[in-house]
């Protein structure tokens, strides 16, 4: 018989002769490798999951007009540009959005928003939206729980809104032509954006806008110009004003008739808008225009990138921004997935390593005579220690292979549970769970080997 089968007929009977230690070693393998495989899966697969779960609660980016485009004319993003910036997002990964288009409107003569919309896009948008009744459709409209509060609508109800040009004129109004559509574009996703951001460019635009509207509606005297006789007079907007006050124009309650198809409630700015198809807002304004804000759910890794690229084409007259507080949100749960996981896998590193340890320690003990014995017929040290890191080390190859199986079978369950889909399994990192249980083994090995290596065979055998 050769040597390397002698030593292999020697390591393979040592195993068997202490069959209860060598389960304790495999078993200790076999727990750390299962948990670290387990955790390692489920930090891979999470992010991609997370990414996919939040995304479904509105946009993380959005893009308007920029000022000098929005204040220069109401035309917005024509569909060409909506195309052509789709195309730039859905190069970095996959993509949902939704185009809102938004007009000032008069419920009993009182200033409101309308956002003409494409139904499916929103709703396919935002998962998170309640919804009582249906979504907008031709000669219905969705109206915002707070909106619905207030007026008392129900589903079914009939509304009646009035469209006036003047409300949404660039030249009486500056702020409730630009910012106010900028402001209602932060506005839709102030649920989204961080305190700072959403203070800036949703409230504060917002209700410059409003109050901008509300200055030309119901009292703004500002612009217009008397008459000889000081009783009649125009503003610079056209809308007729008696007395230095405004008309009755402002109490005309007449409109185009629709019915509440169904009140959202998201608990954010959107419950205070009425959402009508696109086709629904061109007739009522008579204007077919571009949209204001395009919202997009980006699957790209490299947010930030995107968000350059698209402010770096100048010539597309747009402007991108993250929607930070979800952006936020998302890194921040994933950081904290990432610190747990670098705590317990150094925790399961530690006890598979006194596992081994102790157990190959015992294996040393009992064996302890044995090696005596054959360092006093010439065995020498480094044999003795091979010996120990190749049967240290089979032990951790068969936990690591049992461990791994059952850390993917957890992994899997775990995000059938949570996330209600399936992951497949890594080999790279399934065949880096066994070599690291090999490799653990024998770093648990390195004290009791050495210790195994300076037993000296004349005290050994003297005891004997």
């Amino acid at each position: 018989m050769t040597n390397t089968g002698m030593f292999f007929r020697m390591l393979l009977s040592a195993v068997f002769r202490r069959r209860s230690r060598a389960m304790m070693a495999v078993v200790a393998s076999l727990v750390g490798a299962a948990t670290l495989f387990c955790l390692a899966m489920i930090c891979i697969a999470v992010p991609q999951q997370m990414n996919e779960e939040m995304r479904a609660y509105g946009a993380n980016l959005i893009v308007t007009p920029t000022s000098s485009t929005a204040s220069a004319d109401k035309a917005g993003i024509d569909e060409a540009m909506v195309e052509h910036t789709t195309e730039m997002v859905a190069a970095k990964g996959s993509e949902k959005h939704a185009t809102y288009r938004y007009e000032n409107v008069r419920v009993n003569a009182a200033p409101y928003v309308m956002a003409g919309v494409d139904a499916a896009q929103v709703k396919n948008l935002n998962h998170h939206w309640v919804v009582d009744g249906s979504w907008p459709s031709d000669g219905k409209v969705l109206v915002g729980r707070d909106i619905a509060d207030a007026i008392g609508l129900k589903v079914g109800s009939r509304i009646t809104i009035a469209y006036r040009a003047s409300d949404n004129s660039s030249t009486t109004s500056a702020p409730s032509d630009g910012s106010s559509r900028e402001g209602n574009a932060g506005g839709v996703s102030r649920r989204e954006s961080d305190d700072s951001r959403s203070s800036e460019t949703a409230e504060g635009s917002a209700v410059a806008g409003q109050a901008g509207s509300r200055s030309e509606t119901e009292g703004g005297n500002t612009g217009s110009t008397s008459s000889t006789n000081g009783t009649t007079s125009t503003q610079s907007s056209g809308q007729p004003t008696q007395d230095g006050r405004v008309s009755s124009d402002i109490m005309d309650t007449s409109g185009t008739e629709f019915r509440v198809a169904g009140i959202v409630d998201t608990g954010g700015s959107e419950d205070s808008i009425i959402y009508a198809t696109n086709a629904d807002v061109n007739k009522l304004t008579g204007v077919t225009r571009g949209v204001d804000v395009i919202e997009y759910s980006a699957g790209a890794n490299d947010l930030n990138a995107l968000v350059q690229s698209i402010n770096d084409m100048t010539s597309m007259h747009v402007k991108a921004q993250q929607v930070t507080k979800i952006t936020a949100s998302d890194t921040r749960i994933i950081t904290m997935l990432q610190t747990l996981f670098w705590i317990v896998s150094l925790v399961v590193l530690v006890l598979t390593l006194v596992g081994v340890g102790t157990t190959i320690s015992s294996i040393v003990s009992q064996r302890r005579n044995e090696i005596g014995l054959r360092k006093a017929l010439g065995a020498s040290s480094s044999a003795i220690g091979i010996e120990f890191y190749v049967e240290s080390a089979m032990y951790g190859l068969i936990g690591g292979l049992v461990g791994t199986a059952i850390g993917y079978g957890l992994a899997q369950w775990l995000c059938v549970a949570v996330f209600e889909r399936s992951i497949g399994f890594n080999w790279w990192l399934g065949v880096a769970s066994v070599l690291l249980a090999a490799i653990v083994a024998v770093v648990a090995s390195i004290p009791p080997v050495h210790r195994a290596t300076r037993i000296d065979p004349a005290v050994v055998l003297r005891e004997e």
